[in-house]
């Protein structure tokens, strides 16, 4: 926001009402102006400060929304340089490039990767967003076909890619009611671009032949009353692209220079015939900064990489990724099964559970709510100690499925051992386990296989 604290709260009714969540208005001006709460929560703010800031919180990068439904996905609405300074919003939309000269079962092929490649992570579904419609043939049935293909058989986000406004107009008449971006308005063909896209409201691409150029069209298109914009300066080597998409972030957030206040796109295939080498620089422009890539064609060893980089640099390094509290079955437990215990912070999570997969000895593993901190950091901030494990424990009900009721703490954190005992009761028997996650496979198979 570009506003302070001090001239936000000169815009705010002064009632101290409360009714915000704080207690004073300039206690929620300040919390405003750093982000952390949103205008709407004052009941009493007038009209025309609404309007002023509003104006004032929009982020300088537009967000722009592709796709419908549960398939669509948002691009742009970053804040910042580095996540570090608050956080990355919307994430970089992956698409899958197919062209209408492409054989039929090389289309079917990406198509069926497209539907099927998902992961489970931490709680979300991880997978690509979108698939380019490339025109290529010069035929506009065959184009028209494929659009209608695409949109048949996947559910989520659509780019139709051709400079060619009648050939692009075939495409929208195919798939105009799933919100495509059009790729691409250059400055021989705005016109006829601007009109598909004002008629249908639908996301543009700028295409320009540098920085220069396509700040001018930019400008034309937006006088023209097209907003849902996405750029590309039309850098095609490596190095230029680095340079462009750092300098096009630096002028929207730092300079506040309106004509690059958008997501930008890279084009991967466009820049390597290697394809190993196009997942190398998709991962470079999802550091730095694009909002939409697309690549080629998608296999599992490179979209899934590219996909957890992805979760990585737009998860909020401001807030631990959590997972769920409850009991997990790892190996098909039975009732003469051990317990281990951790916390929820994900990364610990996965590390803990993957070595009891390992060690393929049936265990249950205790995954208790700490707010997402590590063990430690849980134990010294109060989160983690005998008491509240053992209530968590004993609240599951895991107890009537056990036998034998072994209870492994970390090794970490030995010094829980004899709340725990005590909040559990006589039946229990508690062990202190391995510090280290890596020795968890050879104590559970010392002790319980």
């Amino acid at each position: 926001m570009g506003l302070t604290g001090i001239q936000i709260f000169q815009m705010l009714p002064k009632t101290n009402c409360k009714e915000c969540g704080v207690p004073t208005c300039l206690a929620f001006a300040m919390n405003l102006a750093a982000g952390k709460v949103e205008l709407s929560a004052c009941p009493y703010v007038s009209d025309e400060a609404k309007q002023k800031l509003a104006a004032e919180s929009a982020p300088p990068i537009r967000t722009v929304e592709i796709g419908t439904g549960a398939g669509a996905f948002k691009v742009g609405g970053e804040t910042v340089l580095f996540r570090h300074e608050k956080t990355f919003f919307n994430p970089t939309g992956l698409a899958v490039l197919t062209s209408d000269d492409e054989p039929e079962d090389s289309v079917a092929g990406k198509l069926k990767r497209f539907n099927e490649f998902a992961w489970d992570r931490v709680g979300l579904t991880l997978q690509a967003d979108a698939v380019a419609v490339r025109s290529k043939s010069g035929d506009a049935a065959k184009f028209k076909a494929l659009a209608e293909k695409v949109k048949a058989e996947t559910n989520r986000g659509i780019i139709l890619m051709t400079e060619d406004a009648q050939m692009m107009a075939e495409g929208v008449a195919a798939c105009h009611d799933r919100k495509p971006l059009l790729y691409a308005a250059t400055p021989d063909n705005a016109e006829e671009m601007v009109k598909l896209a004002k008629e249908h409201k639908l996301p543009l691409c700028a295409k320009a032949g540098d920085l220069e150029a396509l700040a001018a069209l930019v400008e034309k298109l937006t006088g023209a009353g097209v907003q849902d914009l996405v750029i590309d300066p039309g850098s095609r080597q490596i190095g230029r692209v680095l340079h462009d998409q750092i300098h096009i972030r630096e002028a929207a957030v730092q300079k506040k220079f309106k004509p690059f206040g958008f997501p930008t796109i890279v084009l991967p295939f466009e820049m390597t015939d290697s394809f190993q080498m196009e997942t190398v620089y998709a991962s470079m422009a999802l550091c730095k900064y694009a909002g939409v890539v697309v690549l080629s064609d998608f296999q599992g060893h490179n979209l899934f990489n590219l996909l957890l980089q992805r979760l990585n640099i737009y998860t909020d390094p401001q807030r631990p990724m959590k997972t769920e509290q409850k009991i997990y079955e790892i190996n098909n437990p039975g009732p003469e099964s051990p317990i281990l215990c951790t916390t929820n912070f994900s990364l610990t999570y996965f590390i803990v559970s993957g070595e009891i997969e390992n060690s393929r000895v049936p265990s249950y593993l205790a995954v208790m709510d700490t707010e997402g901190l590590s063990v430690l950091t849980a134990w010294s901030a109060g989160k983690f100690v005998g008491d509240l494990l053992g209530e968590f424990i004993n609240k599951t009900g895991i107890k009537d499925k056990l036998k034998k009721r072994n209870v492994i703490v970390p090794g970490y954190a030995a010094v829980i051992m004899g709340d725990l005992e005590e909040e559990l009761g006589s039946d229990w028997e508690v062990r202190v386990g391995p510090r280290e996650a890596s020795n968890i496979p050879s104590y559970l198979k010392e002790n319980y296989s």
